[in-house]
This record gives structure tokens, C-alpha cells and sequence, in this order.
């Protein structure tokens, strides 16, 4: 993955980043040894690292920088899938500002010469005060890795005799041509700049809209746990009020009983009388019982609907989405990207699928059979033994004209 410290072009080395700032270096025959999980990093456990491999010329001037990210296991070591040739993109990267050595060979995520790599890739930054650069150039003018200068060989000063004439219009022109120089390289910078905060923009974008569902989720899990609750609640009233329906008819039957007596009526009477004072004073209490529960499901029933319809706190992702000041724009398949209403957002983050579907004119059922033959398109018709054929077929990118059991076939499955 990195080769040798000098080679007849100069030399490479690795740097570890931190809060702008160059944490750690080594030479690249170190980092070999750490991809190869010879060595490991301790105090690195469990932590995406943000890197650069650095390539210097024989005059320790940067040449090429290729910004990349690994992950070191529990253990220190570094993540044995990882497998990003970064020699190769730091021969490839694009023009960079000018370290000292002219414009240098640049990579990052937004300037990756190979897209399919770009999430392997960070992007600097170039605000004043932690620019990436400026403490980069800084670590390779410490040369803490000691490499070896080599001074270029200076030709002796021939004096050369020329036309005063000519002069001035030299002079001029080399001053236009270094001025060009350095327009350009401001260029170059700028729309580095200008990248780079887009990059971190969208990256803003997705910590927002990940907030926004682990907070969505949250409240529909509170939800449901009222609506649980109140079901609870419900299924004890009726319990209550079923036991007080007994109760009741047993009261009826025992004046039924009293009316009907003979010989022992007035102590039955009495009898009576003292039962019938227990369950005025029972039917009281469970009266009573019955309000409190009454007013704890009108509370329940407020405070969801106080849920359901709450504004969203001022100036946040959701005050900003139904003010329209921001846009919630999310990706399905067959659907393509779709700007979401405020009122649909709950709609959609509670089945993405079937609200897919319906923006696609179809049902659920019919969708997801296509969205399975969309993501895996291959034949699925089973043998008698129960295993899919799984002959690769040609997908079809369109919903509405997916034909089940034709489309997902191959030539010899086909009805």
C-alpha cells in the first residue's frame, strides 16, 4: 500500500491530524508495518483517524498530498479490510496550492480522481487559524523524521551580456507572467475552498437529517407509549365498570331476596340494610375511582394531542422545514429525489416504501416486488429443491413497467 521511504523522486511519510493540528508522524516503511498489523496504537483503539500521506522531493518540498481516513481496531491495530491505494491517487490528484514547491498533486473527497473512493477521503480545512495546510507545511519544515536534505546544485553566475533595449520589456514581461502565476494559484485555492465547504455542508446536511430521525423516532416512541397506556387505562375502566355491573345485580338480587322473605324479615332487613350501606360506601369509592381515571385519560388524551400537533422549537431543523426555509429532499428508487412537505415528512420517515409507491402510482406489494428485482436482478424462479435460479437478468429501472414473473426470469425460466 506505501512503499519505501526515498525513492529517486524523494520521499513519503504519513500524518496523523487532530483538531488542524499534526498529532503524530511517520516515515511510509512504518505505516506499511502498521497495515500489516505487525505494530499497533494503543492510544488509537476505536478511532477513526483522520490522514495525509505526504510525498516530498529530494529538497523536502511538498509534492503531492492525499488526505484518507483509517480505523483502528480495540486493539490498535489498523483495519485489516482497508485497502486504498493511495500511492496511486497521489500520482493522479488534481492541482493544489502552492506549499513552497509549486502547485502540488492534490486528493481529497471533494477532488478524488476516483469517485467510488471518495468516502475513504476528508477534506481540509482551509479557515484561517486551522488550515490544514499551513500546519502540514509547517510539520514538513520540522523535519522531525529526519530526512535528508539535498540541496539543489547551484550553476555559476556567467554574466551575459544583452541589448538594454530588450530589458525593460523582459522585466515587464516576467512580471505579467509571475502575476498570471499567482492568479491562478489564488484560483486553485479558492475553488479548493469553495469545495471543501460544500463537502462539509452536506456533511452538516446528514448529521441534521440523522438528528432529525433519531428525534422523530424518539417521538413516535413516546407515542406509543401513551396510546399503550391509555389502552391500559381503557381496559381497566371497563374491568371496573364490568365488577360494579356485577355488583349492581347482586344488590338487585338480594332486594329481591329481602322483599320475598318471611318470617325473617326484619332481621334480614337489617342484614340488608348493613350490606347496602357497605356497597353505597364501595360504589362510592369506586365512583370516585372512576373520575380520577376519567380526568388521567382526558389528560392522556391532551397531552397526545398536544404531541400530535406541537410546533416544532424555533430554529430547528423542523421550525426551518415548515417555515421553508430549508428543504427535506430524500432518494428512493424508481421515485428519484422528492422534496418533501412538512406535512408529509411524518408520513414518509413512517414507511418510505409504500410512500415511494404511492409517488410511483403503485401499491406497496407491487413496489417492493420490483424494488427487490431492482436491487438484486436476477432470475428468482425455485426449483424443486426451493433454490432460486439466481441467473443474472437485465434490470428494469422503472417501476410501471416491471412485469413480475417475465422480467425477473431468465431466457430459460421464462412463462
Amino acid at each position: 500500500m506505501v512503499s519505501a521511504d526515498q525513492s529517486t523522486d524523494g520521499y513519503a511519510a504519513v500524518f496523523f491530524m487532530d483538531e488542524g493540528q499534526v498529532v503524530r508522524q511517520m516515515r511510509a516503511s512504518e505505516f506499511g508495518a502498521f497495515l500489516d498489523g505487525y505494530v499497533g496504537l494503543s492510544d488509537l483503539a476505536e478511532t477513526d483517524v483522520k490522514a495525509v500521506l505526504v510525498e516530498l522531493d529530494p529538497e523536502l518540498r511538498v509534492q503531492a498530498l492525499v488526505f484518507f481516513r483509517i480505523w483502528f481496531d480495540e486493539e490498535g491495530r489498523a483495519d485489516a479490510n482497508w485497502n486504498v491505494p493511495i500511492e496511486d491517487l497521489a500520482k493522479r490528484g488534481a492541482k493544489g496550492p502552492d506549499l513552497g514547491g509549486g502547485a502540488i498533486r492534490l486528493v481529497c473527497r471533494s477532488q478524488c480522481p476516483e469517485p467510488r473512493l471518495a468516502d475513504e477521503l476528508w477534506d481540509p480545512d482551509m479557515t484561517p487559524g486551522k488550515n490544514h495546510f499551513q500546519a502540514l507545511r509547517k510539520a514538513v519544515d520540522g523535519n522531525s523524521l529526519k530526512f535528508r536534505k539535498i540541496e539543489p546544485q547551484r550553476d555559476e553566475d556567467i554574466p551575459v551580456l544583452s541589448a538594454d533595449s530588450d530589458a525593460p520589456e523582459d522585466d515587464e514581461d516576467s512580471g505579467n507572467s509571475a502575476d498570471r502565476v499567482r492568479l491562478a494559484q489564488v484560483i486553485r485555492e479558492q475553488r479548493l475552498r469553495i469545495k471543501t465547504l460544500q463537502s462539509v455542508h452536506r456533511d452538516t446536511m446528514s448529521d441534521l437529517q440523522r438528528e432529525h430521525r433519531l428525534e422523530q423516532q424518539a417521538l413516535r416512541g413516546e407515542f406509543v407509549e401513551l396510546e399503550q397506556k391509555y389502552e391500559r387505562q381503557r381496559l381497566s375502566n371497563e374491568q371496573l365498570k364490568k365488577r360494579l355491573s356485577e355488583r349492581n345485580e347482586q344488590y338487585l338480587t338480594m332486594q329481591e331476596q329481602i322483599a320475598a322473605g318471611g318470617e325473617n324479615k326484619e332481621r334480614e332487613d337489617a342484614n340488608a340494610n348493613a350490606e347496602m350501606v357497605l356497597f353505597r360506601e364501595q360504589l362510592d369509592r369506586k365512583q370516585r375511582e372512576l373520575e380520577l381515571r376519567d380526568d388521567r385519560i382526558v389528560a392522556l388524551e391532551q397531552e397526545n394531542h398536544d404531541l400530535r400537533n406541537q410546533e416544532p422549537v424555533e430554529n430547528s431543523i423542523m421550525d426551518h422545514l415548515k417555515k421553508q426555509s430549508v428543504f427535506l429532499v430524500a432518494y428512493q428508487p424508481g421515485a428519484g429525489h422528492i422534496t418533501l412537505k412538512f406535512e408529509d415528512i411524518n408520513t414518509y420517515f413512517a414507511n418510505p416504501v409504500s410512500y415511494a409507491a404511492q409517488r410511483c402510482g403503485m401499491n406497496e406489494p407491487a413496489y417492493r416486488d420490483w424494488l427487490e428485482h431492482y436491487e438484486h436482478p436476477v432470475c428468482r424462479h425455485a426449483a424443486k429443491d426451493g433454490s432460486p435460479c439466481d441467473e443474472p437478468v437485465m434490470r428494469i429501472s422503472q417501476p410501471g413497467e416491471f412485469r413480475p414473473g417475465v422480467d425477473d426470469r431468465c431466457e430459460q425460466h421464462k412463462a
